[in-house]
């Protein structure tokens, strides 16, 4: 016969050993991983508190991945920025102490450097992360900026910067070459200078003042406008002069003085006073002949070239490339839209017209974003572009006794918007918001780092565990383990003869 308290006592031991053995296990496992439980359901009622710690853990891990994807990103638009600055300040070097020397060609050896300093500029806003280009807007798969060749010298069926300053030096010269000026004599005593068209091309009358008493100014009035000088009084008496000031088409204004003299053989700027008022105008007229031609092969031609870059760089999606309305081009009266098709397209990116800084906006937090983006035709970066590829872009005549004029009227032209003029955006603007952006970067990662450490220190209370507690019931539990399983085999060597 069995004894029924004996069976059921070893049965319930032999449970509670495996029991202990279970938990032995378990806590051995915790020993190693430091992990309290391998599922949220043995967190019990934490487990919800882990799920949202470990959401905002995941949350902030991506935007430390964003922050230094960003990062990357930031510096090399910086640098980026930093060699635009450099590359101006040595071409504005080149443009301030280059010698007009053509040695048979026709460039001097600045413009010839300043090719190459173009090439580098275009390579540094051509700058790309990770298949990314920084400056191009929103269109970051698309490469921002021409070629240098394409951008001066066309690409065979669409006009480059050379061919649009050009068909402009034309326009703005005129057929006569007097800066589409006509100069007449409607009487005796009078001179008159009238543009010879309404159009945006050549020198624009702004009017004339003169010491010499008597002397009778009318203008410029009428469409095409017109200036009258009369000499109608005495003869002028040497030392006396007659100014004339007109608009060009970069927007200065040059004056034009010619003063009078008691000599036969006048020099340069200079008219001859004769027996009467009426050949004292036709000398002044010969004079103001010869010296508006001078002043327009000179400083006008200057003038244009600048203009032209203009026409050609000053561009967006509202705005296209202009272009001399011709052929003929020296008696063109309108400026028209290039297109596609026949005019070479510098910048290749966004072109919007909205900030350039939201075109590229990164969020690093939960409530931050940080605006990066970048277009390579804003202001300051245009007006880089385009003063140096102008400089690189326009020749010169070896037999042309006014080139060397038209160099230094040139080149005091683009010194001026090299040097960040006022009154519009420099290239350290644009690195001073990109800046911005880097500080905001950091104080977020900081942040986040701090946020991590607190969060992770959370949630290892959660579902963690302390290595000297789970020892301490590591022993515990193997003394009450062998202590069950020696009872266990006492309970098992029992038998009925043993028990009575």
């Amino acid at each position: 016969m069995g004894v029924t308290g004996i069976s059921t006592g070893t049965t319930l031991t032999l449970q509670s050993a495996l029991d202990m053995r279970d938990r032995l296990n378990d806590l051995q496992r915790q020993l190693g991983t430091g992990k309290l439980s391998t599922s949220y359901a043995g967190l019990g009622l934490d487990r919800g508190l882990t799920i949202g710690l470990r959401s905002q853990l995941n949350s902030i891990s991506g935007y430390q991945e964003t922050i230094t994807q960003v990062g990357v990103r930031l510096e090399l638009m910086q640098t980026a920025l930093s060699q635009v600055s450099s590359i101006a300040q040595q071409v504005k070097g080149l443009v301030l102490g280059s010698e007009f020397k053509l040695n048979g060609d026709t460039q001097t050896l600045g413009q010839k450097t300043s090719a190459g300093m173009l090439e580098l500029l275009v390579a540094s806003l051509d700058t790309n992360a990770d298949g990314r280009y920084l400056f191009s807007g929103r269109t970051v798969d698309q490469v921002p900026v021409e070629t240098t060749d394409h951008i001066l010298n066309g690409d065979g069926l669409k006009a480059g910067l050379k061919q649009i300053i050009d068909e402009r030096k034309q326009a703005d010269l005129g057929a006569s070459g007097l800066g589409r000026l006509v100069i007449s004599g409607p009487g005796p005593t009078q001179t008159t200078l009238t543009e010879d068209a309404v159009s945006p091309f050549g020198f624009k009358l702004v009017g004339a003042v003169s010491t010499v008493p008597g002397v009778v100014m009318t203008g410029p009035v009428g469409a095409p406008a017109a200036l009258t000088v009369d000499l109608a009084g005495p003869n002028p008496s040497p030392g006396e002069t007659v100014r004339f000031t007109f608009t060009l088409p970069d927007g200065t204004s040059r004056d034009l003085t010619l003063t009078a003299t008691a000599s036969t053989s006048p020099k340069p700027g200079e008219f001859t006073i004769g027996a009467t008022p009426t050949l004292t105008t036709t000398n002044l007229q010969a004079a103001l002949t010869l010296s508006l031609g001078t002043l327009a092969n000179t400083e006008l031609v200057a003038a244009s070239a600048v203009a032209a870059g203009n026409d050609f760089f000053n561009t967006d999606a509202s705005n296209p490339p202009q272009r001399v309305g011709g052929p003929p081009f020296n008696t063109a009266t309108t400026l028209v839209n290039g297109t596609a098709a026949n005019t070479v397209d510098w910048y290749l990116g966004d072109d919007a017209t909205d900030d350039p800084r939201s075109t590229a906006v990164a969020r690093v937090d939960q409530s931050l974003t940080v605006a990066y983006g970048a277009r390579a035709n804003e202001q300051a970066l245009r007006f880089t572009v385009q003063s140096i590829a102008v400089y690189a872009a326009v020749t010169y005549s070896a037999v042309d006794p006014n080139a060397a004029g038209q160099d230094t009227a040139l080149r005091d032209r683009l010194y001026v918007s090299l040097i960040d003029p006022p009154n519009q955006q420099h290239v350290s603007d644009i690195g001073g918001e990109l800046a911005g952006a880097q500080i905001a970067l950091k104080s977020s990662k900081e942040r986040h780092i701090q946020t991590n450490s607190a969060l992770q220190n959370l949630l290892q209370s959660v579902e963690g565990v302390t290595p000297e507690e789970v020892g301490v019931q590591i022993l515990a539990l193997q003394a009450s383990l062998q202590a069950t399983l020696q009872t266990t085999a006492m309970l098992l060597q029992t038998n009925l003869l043993n028990y009575l």
